[in-house]
């Protein structure tokens, strides 16, 4: 359906616009907060608790935070809150038309879990929103007084939808609800609570009445959760294009390793907002993500590491003989090519015969013999090392068939 991928394309377009939007504002205003320095003494007569000056496209600005609020309400006041909206409701937009219109081609992976669409789709709007009901329970609960404790509560959570993500949905349909999750309960922080605790505030400083400080530490413990969620969420938002993440065996674990890792860095720039400087928070988490890497890495080959079986070592790729005993087991370019004929061009031509992928994904065609050896390096790694190709298998493609497209490969090296 073409007019369904335009739409995702202008879908997907608007949500990296809007995200941009509020995590620009997202990180401007902490930034901002954490750089504000005690003013001088007339601006504390006027009730400034803070002030700070910047130079940008050639103006100074001054900007000042008030203790409690102006003396008169301005008749223009800025309000940030549509940025995380459009976010969220484009986001949501997005993961309905890709994964939940394509469920069977992106969201269900019948050796994970072979379920019904309808089925998928409810799993998923429930790991989204009640992992967000349980979040609120939480916030809402004399547990958000003990921000240590509610910390590690709030990574049970995460992890426990990680693992439950991956034992009911494909790789990418996992990570991608973890995300939502995640998606939603920064959303849901901005809605349920920090708008309304803001529209309090600007009421009672407009009829001269005090300010419940209560207002102030909740939507405060929001905005550090939305914070310390904002680097383990964009990388969510690009790990559909890295299998080797979510194909891993213990997808999960690489999931919650990844995003604790970039939380600690994110958490060095918190610090040195406020004066603080840790090289040693970069370093242990520069270090985290190499024994990441390493982790994920070592179980599996790389391409130049794929060895022939013993019984095709040697064996050139255009040796014609055909394969008829383990005595003489040649790969011909024949034999490859029926390979890649039955399992990968209904996707990768020029002229799709799939029923999802009306243009060849990544614009890869294997419609000849030179298409093939061009895209050599690519089939392989994806087909016999990541194993995420053909797309959730769908063409049902064997590990012998994996072996042989890696043994003719490994054989090309030598």
């Amino acid at each position: 359906m073409p007019w369904l991928d335009w739409l995702s394309l202008f879908v997907r377009w608007f949500h990296v616009v809007a995200g941009v939007a509020w995590i620009g504002a997202s990180f401007y205003f902490i930034w901002l907060d954490n750089n504000l320095r005690t003013p001088p003494k007339w601006k504390q007569d006027k009730g400034i608790k803070g002030d700070l000056w910047a130079i940008h496209g050639g103006g100074f600005y001054e900007v000042a935070k008030y203790a409690y609020g102006p003396e008169q309400m301005p008749q223009t006041l800025h309000w940030f809150k549509w940025e995380a909206y459009t976010t969220w409701l484009s986001g949501f937009a997005l993961l309905i038309i890709v994964y939940y219109f394509g469920a069977s081609a992106y969201l269900i992976d019948p050796s994970v879990n072979p379920i019904s669409p309808s089925m998928a789709i409810s799993l998923g709007l429930g790991v989204i929103f009640g992992g967000l009901t349980l979040y609120e329970i939480a916030c809402r609960s004399k547990l958000a007084n003990y921000p240590i404790a509610f910390g590690v509560c709030l990574i049970a959570l995460v992890c426990i939808a990680s693992y439950l993500s991956t034992q009911w949905f494909s790789g990418r349909g996992a990570y991608i609800h973890v995300g939502a999750l995640i998606g939603t309960i920064m959303a849901g922080n901005v809605f349920f609570n920090i708008m309304p605790n803001q529209r309090k505030m600007v009421a009672a400083v407009a009829n001269k009445q005090d300010i419940d400080p209560k207002w102030g530490a909740s939507a405060k413990l929001r905005s550090v959760h939305n914070n310390y969620f904002t680097l383990p969420l964009l990388f969510i938002m690009i790990s559909n294009h890295y299998p080797m993440t979510y194909q891993h065996p213990h997808s999960w674990l690489v999931l919650i390793a990844i995003m604790a890792a970039a939380a600690w860095i994110r958490h060095f720039f918190n610090l040195k907002h406020v004066g603080k400087t840790k090289p040693s928070i970069l370093v242990t988490g520069a270090i985290a993500m190499l024994a990441i890497t390493f982790w994920v890495s070592m179980p599996q080959n790389t391409v130049n590491d794929i060895q022939p079986n013993e019984e095709t070592a040697g064996v050139s790729v255009k040796d014609s003989h055909s394969v008829g005993s383990k005595e003489s087991m040649p790969i011909t370019d024949a034999q490859v090519a029926n390979v890649i004929e039955t399992h990968c061009v209904s996707c990768h031509s020029r002229t799709p015969t799939d029923d999802i992928f009306s243009v060849a994904p990544v614009g890869v065609v294997l419609d000849s013999w030179e298409d093939i050896e061009r895209f050599a390096p690519q089939i392989v790694r994806r087909a016999s090392v990541t194993k995420d190709m053909p797309f959730l298998n769908k063409t049902g493609m064997t590990e012998d068939e994996r072996q042989l497209l890696a043994d003719w490969f490994a054989a090309r090296q030598n």
